[in-house]
């Protein structure tokens, strides 16, 4: 089941995105189906580099350590990017990651803030962990929000679901969108585009794959599982295996008919008893990806690429927005409706400019 949207707003021809941290491409995807042309791709893992080249094999896509990267690299065609785009890693603002903030040597906003100031994108957008919209790392978002605007950005944060746009998973993400001050007055958050009535289940997503191989269970599963999954926990290179996550996620998972303590090498056989276990290409879908996405690399690699990934069409709404933003520069204000920025500690809803 390919969970993509439909009917995009109006958006200028030849967008052109730049993206950093990609991993298996998630964003990039996102991006691609919402208008964006990728200049460059800068990953570090080599896994997640052939994941990129597999499925794109047109895209340019960099094996590099983004803080070393040079900025001439990302821009082969000259000029600027209309977008900046980067899923910096987690673990700095996570619980699993002990949320050591700029104190974590994997923190990389200092990376893309730098840049944003040097390519000069019309756009800058950001996913992460709902952690860093804790009240503990207000001042690192007010950092965060003082250097883009001393580039001449607005930005706003906002805590997005992947369920309120029809991926099967919960998945809370923090998202901060920073455009120029006639783009940001313009550009508006997207709208739930699932109900719980209608959204996609993690049986309905999966029972195909589930009865690929004659598995007798699979209707009985798909009833079981007729419910949106917990998020998917990819870990990091220090922390985390083939695993779902911890005990409280293990038992959310049970509940749906799912035995997340590993992960299986291929769909359930005849004869195989419940619980069951999913496999990468099971979980890459109910990340949002297409089926026909190939992941690479060793179980645990694939699936920390899934696992880590933003959601395809949770990227693909944002990036939608985005697009109609600078589509609208230059034009009558009539009907536009402004960002209102609010101010907040909690996560739900934050939202912060300068």
């Amino acid at each position: 089941m390919d969970i993509s949207l439909s009917g995009p707003p109006t958006v200028p021809a030849d967008l052109t995105c730049v993206e950093i941290c990609a991993g298996a491409g998630g964003q990039a995807l996102g991006l691609e189906r919402a208008g964006f042309t990728h200049e460059a791709l800068v990953e570090l893992d080599a896994d997640a580099v052939t994941t990129l080249r597999a499925n794109r094999p047109r895209w340019n896509v960099v094996l590099a350590d983004a803080r070393t990267v040079r900025a001439e690299v990302l821009r082969p065609a000259g000029g600027r990017p209309d977008l900046l785009a980067a899923g910096v890693p987690c673990p700095p603002f996570s619980q699993a990651g002990r949320q050591l903030g700029a104190a974590d040597e994997r923190d990389l906003f200092p990376t893309l803030l730098s840049l944003a100031a040097q390519l000069r994108p019309a756009a800058v957008l950001i996913e992460n962990v709902k952690g860093i919209l804790q009240a503990k790392f207000t001042s690192y978002r007010a950092a965060v929000l003082e250097e883009l605007s001393a580039q001449g950005y607005l930005a706003s944060w906002r805590l997005l679901r992947a369920c309120d746009y029809g991926v099967p998973q919960l998945r809370p993400r923090a998202v901060l969108v920073a455009l120029q001050p006639e783009a940001f007055h313009r550009f508006r958050w997207p709208e739930p585009t699932a109900c719980p009535e209608t959204a996609p289940t993690v049986g309905t997503v999966l029972y195909e794959s589930m009865a690929s191989r004659g598995w007798e269970l699979a209707g009985q599963w798909a009833a079981i599982a007729a419910h949106v999954a917990p998020t998917l926990c990819g870990g990091s290179r220090k922390h985390g295996g083939a695993d779902l996550g911890p005990s409280r996620a293990r038992l959310a998972w049970a509940k749906l008919g799912v035995n997340g303590s590993s992960v299986a090498d291929e769909p359930p056989a005849p004869g195989t008893s419940l619980p069951v276990r999913l496999t990468v290409a099971q979980m890459a879908l109910l990340q949002g990806f297409p089926a026909g996405w190939t992941v690479s690399g060793r179980k645990t690699s694939a699936y920390r690429q899934v696992g880590n990934a933003f959601p395809p069409p949770v990227a693909e709404v944002v990036g939608r927005r985005i697009a109609a933003a600078l589509a609208q520069v230059g034009t009558t204000t009539d009907g536009c409706i402004p960002q209102a920025p609010l101010t907040g500690k909690s996560a739900s809803g934050s939202t912060s400019r300068p």
